[in-house]
């Protein structure tokens, strides 16, 4: 009889190895997970990109109250094709005004110099402007000449497109949602399974679980984001002044820190309902308040410390010192504190916390 003794048998894999495996195949067995992840946030690039496209000055909406001088105002507006004028009656002139369907009302008063009243609403920027341009162009009209000589200088610098400000907001809200939704969602569902009963029966450590699950999602985020960049990059000529090699650890900490936000999450959660409300709790302040589609500095300056803490604000900001300012990590490096506190303490929570059934 042979000797078995040195007989070779096939290692098993570690168990952290065979649990990112089975997570990236159920991933990738759901259409509806697989276009989220990385067909949405392109769609996403695109409405956006589209609805705040680079565009010629904006045109003024202008009513033009009908009566004594209102015809004479329209004609003189509709010399500059800025001005997109009508006329109507004044109850017709208010409630366009009123409802944003123009910017401003001009009534002409008769009399001798001729006069005029301006209607708008001092919060609209574009009421603002409408009415400042029209009394310009009024001004103008009735012989008002400048006594200072001016030149204009069109600057175009890169970083300065509204889409150049948007691409880091929505890999910082991509980021976010993966985490949560891909992490916490997941786990929740296992548990709801009884899968994560079953790993228990294992001798697998709880670390090994926590651990295959961030890999994994760490492993679906490198894809998503080279697909949000390149398609930015080549469709709407979107680049990185500061390289990509900062931009590469800087997602890299943000999947870290909302994968240990989603785990942290879904730590006792026992139904879908509870951590779906409990990651739209978690998401709906940094929807709102960490700068994805505009800057949190438009919030009173009084709240705007407290917004810079949301782990979600300091992710955005460095992107954008990055990719609009060309900032290096010396620059950004209390960003990058900031994010890798909340991935390892959100991540200690969840370890300590976490709990099998």
């Amino acid at each position: 009889m042979s000797n078995q003794t040195g007989s070779s048998r096939p290692r098993s894999r570690h168990p952290v190895l065979q649990l990112i495996l089975a997570r990236m195949r159920e991933f990738l067995r759901e259409p509806e997970a697989v276009f989220w992840v990385y067909v949405f946030p392109l769609v996403l690039v695109v409405a956006l990109g589209i609805a705040f496209r680079d565009r010629s000055a904006e045109a003024y909406r202008v009513a033009v109250e009908e009566g004594s001088g209102g015809e004479a105002v329209a004609a003189r507006l509709n010399r500059d094709p800025r001005f997109q004028t009508a006329i109507c009656s004044p109850e017709d002139c208010r409630a366009q005004l009123r409802t944003g369907r123009r910017d401003l009302v001009i009534v002409a008063l008769g009399g001798s110099p001729v006069r005029y009243e301006y209607y708008f609403d001092p919060t609209r920027a574009e009421s603002v402007a409408a009415r400042n341009a029209a009394d310009d162009r009024l001004q103008r009209a009735a012989g008002r000449q400048d006594t200072i000589a001016v030149s204009d200088h069109k600057i175009e610098e890169p970083g300065g497109r509204y889409i150049e400000f948007l691409v880091p907001g929505l890999l910082g809200m991509g980021l976010m949602g993966g985490g949560l939704w891909g992490v916490g969602y997941v786990i929740v569902d296992m548990r709801i399974r009884k899968l994560l009963k079953r790993y228990l029966a294992t001798p697998m450590r709880r670390s090994h679980f926590l651990a295959s699950v961030l890999i994994s999602r760490l492993a679906f985020t490198v894809p998503e984001v080279v697909l949000v960049l390149v398609f930015a990059r080549v469709f709407f000529g979107v680049t990185s002044l500061g390289g990509y090699g900062s931009i590469g650890l800087l997602i890299f900490l943000g999947a870290f820190e909302f994968a240990g936000i989603g785990l942290l999450v879904a730590s006792r959660a026992q139904t879908i309902e509870t951590v779906s409300g409990l990651m739209n709790a978690v998401m709906l302040p940094m929807w709102i308040g960490s700068g994805i589609f505009f800057s949190i500095e438009r919030f009173p300056e009084a709240v705007q410390p407290a917004l810079f803490l949301l782990p979600l604000t300091p992710l955005i900001h460095a992107l954008r010192g990055v990719m609009l300012e060309g900032a290096t990590l010396v620059a950004i490096s209390t960003d990058v504190l900031l994010i890798a506190a909340w991935g390892v303490g959100t991540f200690a929570l969840a370890l300590r916390w976490f709990r099998w059934t």
